[in-house]
């Protein structure tokens, strides 16, 4: 495949790089700052483009099989929220006008619902640092539905997912649409490297057609 690959030095992005070119898919990364990524690869192109170009962001991912968005405006930028929301309505307006059908786009876990019905962003748990985060992904999650005309698909991963459960690939996964993954000890978590599995499974051999679905063991 010819995979456009938005957000690739980030900490999933840079996961679903690794496992998408140990697959042997041709993939174009994204960068506004080239320089940062360092992996070399016959497989991959690296392109300087800005999300918020919208019509030079569009004649990039022209001819691409899938394009995946693992955009992230930064967890400690003041202007989260807006810009988040900003560069990824940016990113599914050029994968329209590039002509390419299948957009993936990488989003929080803050959108899933409990068993009482309330979205883990709701909860009085949420820490308050992630919030803007997840409200933005929560929101964008409710523009992408209403889009008729991309084959989207949104992943959330597990509710724990960060360095400290990453750090190894198992190669397998369980998959929910709207709620957690639990395992038996009630834990709801997902390495980066396992994610990107789900990822690159997912941009393979679709199963998720606008609908978002979410990992964990």
């Amino acid at each position: 495949m010819k995979i456009a690959l938005i957000g690739s030095t980030g900490f999933v992005g840079s996961a679903i790089l690794k496992e998408a070119l140990n697959r042997g898919h041709n993939v174009i990364a994204i960068l506004r700052h080239p320089e940062k990524l360092k992996v070399q690869s016959d497989k991959l192109s690296i392109v300087s483009c800005d999300v918020m170009e919208t019509e030079k962001l569009a004649v990039v991912l022209k001819g691409n099989d899938i394009v995946i968005s693992a955009y992230n405006s930064g967890w400690t930028n003041p202007d989260l929220y807006p810009e988040f929301m900003k560069g990824s309505l940016s990113i599914q307006e050029a994968v329209q006008q590039s002509g390419v059908k299948r957009l993936i786009v990488m989003g929080g876990a803050g959108s899933l619902f409990t068993a009482l019905g309330q979205q883990l962003v709701d909860s009085p748990d949420m820490p308050a640092q992630f919030k803007p985060g997840s409200l933005a992904a929560r929101d964008y999650l409710n523009i992408l539905k209403e889009d008729a005309n991309l084959q989207w698909t949104y992943v959330s991963p597990a509710i724990n997912m960060n360095r400290e459960t990453s750090g190894t690939r198992k190669g397998i996964y369980r998959t929910a649409l709207d709620s957690p993954v639990f395992d038996s000890n009630q834990n709801s978590s997902i390495s980066v490297e396992d994610l990107a599995v789900a990822v690159i499974d997912e941009a393979e051999k679709p199963k998720h057609i606008r609908q978002r679905f979410t990992v964990g063991y």
